[in-house]
């Protein structure tokens, strides 16, 4: 009659021993870094070269940001949700009417963080549960440039602009380079006019610039207008990042400068 009760203890012993390994497994998800990847264009640099990059996650078509562009002639990359090209067929038609002055990359197909792992979040937004669903977002959201614009994306911006290391190794191998930047324009379309205004005060040639062309009714439109008007008077050039090389930004110790976070 001992066997049975030692067979138990046994079974019992296992599965604590499998439970305390899953936890662990689980804390190692919950607690690896995500970052942002902080580039700037290649150096040497023409004098006073930067390149502006702006981000459509889902919303709505900023035609005033979109026009002023035009209208100054100041090229742009756009990073696009396959999600904001559906639900925006006029602002597409403005943008493939300009394709000399915007190159539209690939921002995903739903607008998911680029971190693996069940429940992980950036920002409140949830991530993606395995590779295969990176892959998807990635690929899917490649696939609906290309569609729209007849030009196949080289780079790729997840959402929220975060990134594990794991979701950096498999994009690359997909053949995407990762889309940096150094100067954060507007937090997400949140920052009012003078704050917008501010952070561009102090560009320096060979900088990346992002904002957000997708909430028209934030300030970011109206910031840019004022800040890259400024940069212009100064002899600023904008270029595309199809036509330029990218490197890390590094600190003054010579190392990557990237910020860290843990995903939540």
């Amino acid at each position: 009659m001992t066997a049975p009760k030692s067979r138990s203890y046994v079974d019992q012993y296992r599965r604590l021993i499998l439970t305390i390994l899953c936890l662990f497994w689980w804390a190692a998800w919950a607690d690896e870094a995500v970052k942002e990847i902080h580039d700037q264009l290649k150096m040497p640099v023409q004098k006073q070269m930067v390149a502006l990059t702006l981000d459509a996650c889902s919303g709505r078509y900023d035609g005033s940001l979109i026009d002023f562009l035009i209208a100054n002639r100041i090229p742009a990359t756009l990073f696009v949700t396959k999600k904001w090209l559906e639900k925006n067929p006029a602002g597409l038609a403005t943008i493939k009417a300009h394709l000399d002055l915007f190159d539209v990359e690939d921002h995903g197909e739903n607008h998911i963080p680029a971190v693996i792992g069940l429940n992980r979040k950036v920002y409140g937004i949830v991530g993606e549960p395995d590779i295969v669903h990176l892959r998807k977002e990635v690929v899917a959201g490649a696939e609906a440039v290309e569609a729209a614009t007849g030009v196949a994306p080289r780079w790729y911006r997840g959402a929220t602009a975060e990134y594990d290391d794991a979701a950096v190794e498999e994009i690359q191998k997909l053949g995407y380079r990762i889309a940096g930047f150094s100067v954060n324009a507007d937090a997400g379309a949140t920052l009012k006019k003078q704050a917008i205004e501010e952070r561009l005060r102090n560009i320096k040639s060979g900088d990346i610039i992002i904002a957000h062309m997708n909430k028209p009714s934030s300030d970011t439109a109206e910031g840019l207008a004022v800040a890259l008007t400024r940069l212009l008077q100064k002899g600023f050039t904008f270029v595309r990042l199809d036509e330029v090389d990218v490197e890390p930004v590094m600190d003054s110790l010579g190392n990557q400068k990237a910020a860290t976070k843990t995903s939540k």
